[in-house]
């Protein structure tokens, strides 16, 4: 069932007797409003129409358990919009990435070509004119995908001063390689 579909069976099955009722026909308008909104932003946020019609659904439900909690009706659609842009971060929580079984520091170890370019060498000759204070954290962070913090632990130095070296180090490489 489509979350457009399950918002018309909304408005059918309130009936007079029903205690929520107000609750009920408050919320149908509310989401009446907002519902065309709600399903183009999960069509962009997902890229799929059936996972669009899953998160509006979710929307919907979540928006209903807590509907007391809205306090300006003017503010539903946003509040909506948070909800199912919430819920879509839930459906990426529940996935699991595929780990591998191949160490890291064996990923590059297969390569045996050797860049003889000119570029390259000019890149190297330039990297072993950089003062080792800033060579150092420059090739951490660029090969071995080191981030500013885990350098500086390394480093044992603080993080602005890995920033201040990694600054310095891309300056003076530009400055040998013009």
């Amino acid at each position: 069932m489509t979350a457009i579909a399950l918002a018309q069976v909304a408005n059918l099955s309130v009936t007079p007797e029903d205690t929520s009722c107000d609750r009920a026909q408050t919320f149908n308008r509310l989401i009446a409003v907002h519902m065309d909104d709600l399903y183009r932003y999960a069509r962009w946020l997902s890229g799929s129409p059936t996972v669009a019609d899953d998160l509006v659904q979710e929307t919907l439900l979540r928006s209903w358990k807590s509907m007391d909690k809205l306090n300006d009706a003017r503010a539903a659609k946003g509040w909506l919009l948070t909800i199912l842009r919430r819920e879509n971060a839930r459906r990426f929580e529940r996935q699991r990435p595929i780990e591998c079984a191949i160490p890291t520091e064996e990923l590059a170890a297969d390569r045996n070509e050797y860049d003889t370019s000119t570029e390259a060498f000019t890149l190297r000759r330039a990297l072993e004119e950089l003062p080792k204070v800033y060579r150092e954290p420059l090739l951490m962070q660029v090969i071995y995908g080191y981030s500013q913090k885990e350098i500086a632990n390394h480093l044992g130095i603080s993080v602005a001063g890995a920033g201040t070296r990694l600054f310095r180090a891309r300056e003076k490489l530009r400055s040998i390689l013009q």
